[in-house]
């Protein structure tokens, strides 16, 4: 390792902590360099040096611990991966302080989590809206984080959705492209720009159709999912004239020409027809591909056989 960056020599000899981490370290004086404190990261090292770091205890996270009930379907001393019920949200933010996923992460994993950015929590490297349920991933470690979230900027993690939707999209197998942004006129939904925002793209497939006392009046859809934009399949669904049933901030309001049974269906949902099905990806340790399937939950199941 002579002549390479400080950074990049510590992360090489220690594979408990990511270099970003190692970097934040060197930054605030943790580091020596045969005895004497170096705070850039860009430092050369040289042969013969001895490099020694000091790792303080992490910070007790910022959210509280809360024990909740969790549908775990793998964990390891790495990675968790969840089944997410409808309702929970998943980081604490303005209006939802505590009661989310996070608090229970850090309840259930406790001193498995060995600290993230310096403090003990688990890192969240990709999210489900709350109303939407399914397969979830996260991290325990900061090293499982950085390798997580790489795959996740690769795009080379897995993910399928299937959700219920208004119509039935033409043609039955296709790819809707649209970049993704903040809508200037409601800010707090999304929408498709022609000019700004971010590149989306989600590949879909009609699994069936629905029938209603006029024909086809919905379909069951799967989707997958190139990139991570914020509630892309609701918004690309929407913008190809297919909203997700249910799905109060994209779908329309009441349908006309639907069975007393259909229209009780949705009400009873009371959120978005969209699950989680399908998670993969190369575990943080061993770079082993890991594949997770999840069935479709209750309330849309019971919205399904509702149209029967």
């Amino acid at each position: 390792m002579a002549g390479a960056r400080l950074d990049q020599a510590l992360a090489a000899g220690i594979d408990t902590l990511s270099r970003s981490r190692i970097k934040s370290l060197i930054e605030a004086t943790y580091v020596r360099v045969d005895g004497r404190t170096i705070i850039e990261p860009s430092f050369r090292v040289k042969q013969g040096q001895a490099l020694a770091i000091t790792v303080p205890m992490a910070a007790p996270a910022a959210p509280v611990g809360q024990a909740m009930d969790l549908d775990i379907v793998y964990e390891d001393e790495d990675v968790i991966v969840i089944e997410k019920p409808a309702g929970l949200v998943v980081h604490p933010a303005p209006g939802h302080p505590d009661r989310t996923l996070v608090n229970a992460l850090i309840a259930h994993c406790g001193d498995d989590l060995t600290g993230i950015g310096g403090e003990r929590r688990p890192g969240i490297v990709h999210r489900l809206d709350k109303d939407t349920s399914g397969l979830m991933v996260a991290a325990k470690t900061a090293r499982a984080h950085e390798a997580l979230s790489t795959q996740f900027a690769a795009r080379s993690i897995g993910r399928a959705y299937r959700a219920v939707v208004w119509g039935v999209p033409l043609p039955l197998a296709g790819e809707i492209r649209g970049n993704i942004g903040r809508s200037p006129r409601n800010r707090k939904k999304m929408t498709v720009l022609k000019c700004g925002g971010k590149a989306a793209l989600t590949m879909y497939v009609v699994s069936r159709p629905l029938k209603g006392p006029m024909g086809n009046v919905a379909s069951l859809v799967e989707c997958r999912l190139a990139t991570g934009r914020t509630h892309q399949i609701r918004v690309h669904m929407a913008a190809k004239g297919h909203a997700i049933i249910g799905d109060p901030l994209y779908g329309r309001g009441r349908r006309a020409g639907l069975t007393r049974a259909i229209e009780d269906g949705v009400v009873a949902l009371g959120r978005q027809a969209l699950h989680a099905i399908r998670l993969d990806f190369d575990h943080p340790k061993d770079g082993k591909r890991h594949r997770f399937e999840s069935e479709l939950p209750r309330d849309i199941n019971f919205l399904l056989d509702c149209f029967e």
